[in-house]
């Protein structure tokens, strides 16, 4: 069995993580990882006539950038594993139109990356693939768009509200490399809806999900990380994270963090309590927690992605907004 605990699958075979590439917006250039990113897009238009066919560029590119780095081929590549935020994932499967690789899109919301990470690492454990690109995107205008309010109405934000990255990040998994990281472990988590049905306020709605995957990845491995990153959460929610460790009295502060809080200074950018979105935790790990592992800064990561899965027809509805988390653990 390759299964070990309640929910935690280990990965027998070796699954390298490659190679990343990394696209972002603007605004997130100008935060703190800004000259860690592969490329920087000035316009978040970027010569599109509309926002969400912006995001399909943006991921579309990263992959394309992505297999150029590495002289990759379309023969060399056994599936192509994305999604997004938007309705029916149309920038995932769009860019997969334009790029013609085989192609499985799935929907995680803000928790995509770990998502499809941990199931291309199945895949090639299986034995049933050798290379993997997993990708995801969003875009702060079109997630707006969707989500809350027209850009156009200049509505206030509120102080809980997260930003949405504009980015796109794809990362290459394959069973062939020698010494660098290695997904080891991988946590898919349950749906966790303590009621929350504030739109403005993501970080709260998905931080019970993100304890709860966290806290059994933990308890099913036993493994002693030596950094520990949500994807989503912004300042509320890793504030509401640390208080369920510490209540259960199993601290994790001291080596933990959130992308949200990473990719945005937030006492200088007018982000209120951080970033969300796809591209947030996907961005932040290409650029800037894999060259962590790869420097030796860290041995041992465990990355989870955090979504909240609601959308505005049941938030209107009067639904709650029910948070997944997924966590894979990396080994150098």
């Amino acid at each position: 069995m390759k299964k070990i605990g309640k929910q935690t699958f280990s990965i027998k075979d070796n699954v390298f993580i490659r190679d990343t590439y990394t696209i972002v917006g603007k605004k997130e250039g100008q935060g703190p990882l800004g000259n860690k990113f592969h490329m920087v897009v000035e316009d978040d238009l970027w010569g599109e006539d509309s926002w969400e066919k912006s995001e399909l560029k943006f991921q579309k590119t990263a992959v394309e950038k992505l297999m150029e780095a590495n002289q990759l081929k379309k023969n060399q590549i056994d599936l192509m594993i994305s999604g997004d935020l938007l309705n029916q994932i149309t920038s995932s499967s769009f860019a997969a139109r334009a790029i013609q690789l085989p192609y499985i899109g799935v929907y995680g919301a803000c928790s995509t990356m770990a998502l499809t990470m941990g199931l291309g690492s199945l895949l090639i454990d299986g034995g049933f693939a050798e290379n993997i690109i997993c990708v995801t995107s969003s875009h702060f205008c079109s997630a707006e768009r969707q989500y809350r309010l027209p850009l156009e109405m200049g509505g206030q934000r509120h102080m809980s509200a997260q930003w949405t990255v504009t980015g796109s990040a794809a990362v290459w998994l394959s069973k062939n490399g020698s010494g660098g990281p290695r997904i080891k472990n991988v946590t898919f988590g349950k749906i966790t809806d303590l009621g929350v049905k504030d739109a403005n306020n993501m970080g709260a709605a998905m931080a019970p999900a993100a304890y709860d995957t966290l806290n059994q990845h933990i308890k099913d491995t036993g493994i002693d990380y030596d950094l520990i990153v949500t994807g989503d959460l912004g300042t509320v929610g890793k504030g509401i994270v640390n208080k369920m460790f510490n209540e259960d009295n199993n601290s994790i502060e001291k080596k933990y963090d959130d992308c949200g809080t990473i990719i945005f200074d937030i006492e200088k950018q007018d982000v209120h309590s951080g970033g969300s979105g796809c591209g947030c935790s996907a961005t932040v790990f290409g650029a800037f927690l894999y060259r962590k592992l790869l420097d030796g800064d860290i041995k041992k990561l465990l990355f989870t992605s955090t979504g909240a899965l609601h959308s505005p027809t049941a938030t209107l509805q009067g639904e709650s907004i029910p948070g997944i988390a997924h966590s894979v653990g990396i080994e150098i």
